[in-house]
């Protein structure tokens, strides 16, 4: 038996589409907490939390869906999920 999964979007689709637009909840990153491991950016199902110059993370705020992968893995709670004030 052959097992097929639809999705509406294949990972990594929102670098074409901005979807930033249509998130309720925003991920917050404190780098005061951070341990700069990059766990987040492994996790993240679209790739767009980025290593900045300081080797801190920090996510595309036009592309993130706002699903909150990054908060949940994040092993020092570095990052918390806030309701979009838009």
């Amino acid at each position: 038996m052959k097992l097929i999964i639809k999705t509406v979007a294949k990972p990594g689709s929102t670098r074409a589409n901005k979807t930033g637009a249509w998130r309720s909840f925003m991920p917050v990153f404190d780098h005061k907490l951070c341990s700069k491991c990059g766990i987040c950016a492994m996790y993240c199902p679209e790739g767009i939390i980025n290593k900045l110059e300081n080797g801190f993370f920090e996510p595309d705020y036009e592309y993130c869906k706002g699903c909150g992968i990054c908060a949940n893995e994040c092993p020092k709670k570095a990052i918390v999920m806030v309701l979009e004030g838009k």
